[in-house]
């Protein structure tokens, strides 16, 4: 049985050797992520201090003594360290399952690396089985739901989620994705949608997949 827990661990060992010693970096969030903050907490001393995407990664940023920066303080990231929900061979992402898909994609913007760390079960042939998370203003929910039946998917609300800028998650069903760029362009246009959870006009720089097998590297 493929241990998913363990492949997640392995893929976020492998991104230690892209930090260079005093560096400020980005950090995503989720669950492979923490094992890339436990890893950091074990060496405080192999960065200066980093830029954190949610306030669920910055308490444990801080419990573990690393030192968090708002990105304004910054400006340009040498690397920036994320998983994904689902990526395909392009290394086009769909990110949001953890509601902080605004803040990574304004990290990933000013980053000059991009590595997203996934276990072998977020790599598919084309994305859209995992429902598409989009950031809304509230009060443009159901204008943006209408927008986004007319574009062949179903919206749901998710319920008794607030995200960390205070607006809700519309999880999109039923959407295959093959042409994620134009899709991502389209979906911001509606007005009320704050942030669309692909990263196709800028994914991932690389792609480090976890597996039984070890970790590889797209």
């Amino acid at each position: 049985m493929t241990n998913t827990q363990e492949n997640k661990r392995r893929a976020a060992l492998a991104a230690l050797p892209w930090l260079a010693r005093h560096e400020v970096i980005g950090i995503g969030t989720g669950s492979t992520v923490e094992h890339f903050i436990a890893a950091l907490a074990r060496d405080r001393g192999n960065l200066k201090a980093v830029v954190s995407s949610s306030n669920q990664s910055t308490r444990a940023l801080e419990a573990a003594g690393i030192r968090v920066l708002d990105l304004n303080e910054v400006g340009e990231l040498p690397l920036y360290v994320d998983g994904a929900d689902e990526t395909n061979a392009a290394r086009q992402l769909i990110k949001g399952g953890g509601g902080a898909l605004t803040r990574e994609k304004i990290i990933a913007e000013v980053a000059k690396v991009f590595v997203c760390i996934v276990d072998e079960g977020k790599l598919v042939g084309t994305l859209g089985a995992f429902p598409l998370p989009i950031e809304v203003i509230p009060m443009s929910r159901a204008l943006v739901t209408r927008r986004l039946v007319a574009c062949g998917g179903r919206a749901v609300l998710r319920t008794g989620f607030t995200t960390d800028n205070g607006n809700q998650i519309l999880d999109v069903h039923g959407l295959r994705i093959d042409d994620p760029v134009a899709l991502e362009s389209a979906l911001n246009q509606i007005p009320g949608v704050v942030t669309v959870g692909l990263f196709a006009q800028r994914p991932a720089d690389v792609l480090l997949i976890g597996s039984d097998a070890g970790v590889k590297q797209l």
